[in-house]
């Protein structure tokens, strides 16, 4: 289990967007987060040794980590560190020896052992939140109660040493919220304990349900359950990085090296700003500011591309085929290129993580051979959706702070059974919408 896995996805460049989630409840925007934050980065993958080799590296004590496993009372294990470099970055290894043999223990004796060791009540609190994570999360793999649970994926040692000291070392830290980036995985199959396995691991896959992640294609494995446990256990939000002044960052170094590939899981450390994105300056900043204290601000990016070859019904397909994939807005703008050629830019709003998508699906669609792309920041304003009966017709109805809107496609598909306009239908239920909205303050 302890077993790092081999590299991931390439580490994105400081000029490319990171990759983003709204998070694991689907809620957009970043998060409004206080105090320290430790913000993984598991564009490689991530097990249990790369999350602590990382926090070493970002100025976790080796010493208070080590102090806090040996009132575990175990024996038979050893933690150390060293400085390697992965593909020429430099990073810290946690070297866990604990060659445990034969000896495993099920989720409800190591929820003992939590419980009766004199540990930090945080380091307490999340070691146990992150072993319930996978002993749930194994139990649903093999059909059996959590507590039940008895195997070296969930009673290694190193597993123990690796998951309590990672919760360690973000104490160490004075981390009071942790966040995560979408999480890599890799294809194919794998070798486990029960034989071949497909990659990502069940229990992987299980952890990480509701969350973001990034498929690479490479046959090996990237994110251990062991890793998935502490991200899935203790990540409030996963997304980019929330708006923060770093104060330390590290690499966590996996086992093996592969040539081209850092095989690394990074995280930032800092202390936490109020606002979430970064904002623009001056009075459009400000205007921002005021206009999203109750609303939800987010880094979008925007992918353009100027199309001089194309035909309108290429480019509305495009557009059609963008939005069914995920873009937030796609439109089309229309220009004069070189040479006074008539053209269009085709522009598409996306969250970070979808840019590699869409950016893909914009070649394919309309040929173009290159897109720009730009961070964008977004106020969404706080909305909410009710229904209205027009004539025993349900119409969704749109509520902003300023303004109702019945959705369209019900308003026409009213207007046609009973008859009569769109116009008369949309005003109809925006009348009711606006007197129960009126009623309700």
């Amino acid at each position: 289990m302890h077993d790092s896995p081999t590299a991931g996805a390439p580490i994105a460049s400081a000029s490319e967007p990171t990759l983003a989630d709204a998070g694991p409840d689907g809620a957009a925007g970043l998060p409004r987060t206080h105090g320290t934050v430790a913000w993984f980065d598991p564009v490689s993958g991530i097990a249990g040794d790369m999350a602590l080799g990382a926090l070493l590296d970002a100025g976790a004590d080796l010493d208070f980590v080590t102090a806090q496993l040996e009132l575990l009372s175990l024996d038979g294990w050893r933690l150390g560190s060293e400085r390697v470099r992965r593909n020429g970055l430099a990073a810290t290894r946690a070297i866990v020896d604990a060659p445990e043999g034969h000896h495993h223990r099920r989720w409800r004796d190591i929820r003992e052992l939590l419980v009766a060791a004199p540990l930090t009540d945080r380091v307490r609190q999340r070691a146990l939140a992150v072993f319930e994570a996978l002993a749930t999360a194994e139990g649903q793999v093999h059909g059996m109660a959590a507590d039940e649970v008895h195997f070296h994926e969930v009673g290694a040692l190193d597993a123990i040493v690796d998951i309590v000291g990672v919760c360690a070392a973000l104490e160490s830290l004075d981390v009071d919220v942790v966040c995560c980036g979408p999480v890599a995985v890799g294809k194919g199959t794998i070798n486990a304990a029960h034989g071949v396995l497909p990659n990502p691991p069940p229990a992987v896959v299980n952890l990480l349900t509701g969350r973001r992640i990034v498929g690479v294609d490479i046959d090996m494995e990237l994110t251990t359950p062991t890793g998935a446990a502490i991200v899935a256990a203790l990540a409030e939000y996963f997304g980019p990085a929330p708006a923060m002044t770093l104060t330390s960052t590290g690499f966590g170094a996996g086992t093996r090296d592969t040539p081209g590939r850092p095989n690394v899981t990074g995280v930032l450390v800092g202390t936490a700003n109020q606002t979430s994105a970064a904002q623009p300056s001056g009075q459009l900043g400000a205007a921002m500011a005021e206009m999203a204290s109750a609303d939800a601000t987010e880094e979008l990016v925007e992918l353009a591309a100027n199309l001089d070859d194309v035909s309108g019904e290429v480019l509305g397909h495009a557009i059609e085929e963008l939005l069914a994939a995920g873009a937030l807005d796609a439109w089309a703008i229309p220009i004069v290129m070189k040479k006074g050629r008539p053209a269009h830019t085709l522009s598409v709003l996306c969250q970070p993580e979808a840019v590699t998508l869409l950016a893909d699906l914009t070649a394919r669609l309309t040929g173009t051979l290159g897109l720009r792309a730009r961070t964008v920041v977004r106020t969404a304003l706080e909305r909410h959706t009710s229904t209205v009966d027009v004539d025993v017709y349900t119409i969704s109805v749109k509520h902003g702070p300023y303004r109702v809107k019945p959705e369209w496609a019900d308003v026409v598909a009213a207007a046609e059974a009973l008859g009569r306009t769109p116009a008369e239908i949309a005003r109809a239920a925006g009348l009711l919408a606006a007197a129960e909205q009126s009623d309700q303050r």
